[in-house]
């Protein structure tokens, strides 16, 4: 059987900023790519039309792949790779399979002897852990912290103890409407000493990336928008 390929396609983290942050070889590759499993069909649609690629984007065929989705759907969703056809997962932000739905796709197609291509985009994981100035050899993403204040204060210290433990940077992403609650959670329960490192907006025109012991953010007073962030921190 010709089996088809899996693309991974990186999506904006930041509106408006196709031409500053997506490489060329997206382009080369969607021309060849008519079927996709995506999040959100709207805001795929938006996104790929952003593009000016495709004459039409009434031609394509757009499936749900989000966080509802189960291992029993796959096959359904892969059908088109099956016949041959390659198939590209769409990310609402950022990078496919990095805290997204898309990990399901690749895991299915690993077990179907389906290749997999990832191609290179925005992550602001990896961008915020750049521009940190902590711990980049070893670090551990952790995704949301828990909504419950109590639930978080107790997270924060015990992700704090093995930073320490491990000489490990922790990562966290926050929805923007709770920025100021999780800063100050942080701030709150982290040691005076540990550095806490806040990346708002990346590749955005609100971008701001700041480290500093938690004493100094103390002092700060930073008021943080409604924006997307990544919150890093760093114990000793």
């Amino acid at each position: 059987m010709n089996k088809g390929k899996l693309y991974l396609i990186p999506n904006v983290i930041a509106d408006n900023t196709f031409a500053e942050v997506l490489p060329p070889h997206i382009y080369i590759a969607l021309n060849g790519i008519h079927n996709f499993l995506v999040e959100d069909v709207r805001t795929a649609r938006r996104y790929l039309s952003g593009l000016k690629i495709y004459d039409s984007i009434e031609s394509l065929d757009f499936k749900v792949l989000n966080k509802d989705s189960r291992s029993q759907d796959m096959p359904a969703l892969f059908e088109p790779i099956f016949r041959g056809l390659n198939i590209g997962v769409v990310s609402e932000a950022g990078c496919p399979g990095v805290a997204d739905p898309g990990a399901l796709a690749a895991q299915f197609a690993h077990q179907n002897d389906i290749q997999v291509i990832p191609l290179v985009g925005p992550s602001s994981i990896l961008l915020a852990l750049m521009a940190s100035g902590l711990n980049g050899q070893r670090f551990a993403f952790h995704g949301y912290l828990p909504i419950d204040a109590k639930e978080c204060a107790k997270a924060i210290q015990d992700f704090e103890r093995e930073s320490t433990h491990r000489n490990q940077t922790q990562i966290f992403i926050e929805t923007p409407y709770r920025n100021n609650h999780v800063k100050d959670l942080l701030i709150k329960n982290l040691k005076h000493e540990t550095l806490l490192s806040i990346a708002l907006d990346l590749t955005g025109v609100q971008e701001n990336i700041r480290t500093f012991p938690v004493k100094k953010w103390k002092q700060s007073h930073y008021d943080m928008p409604k924006a997307p962030a990544v919150f890093l921190f760093l114990s000793f």
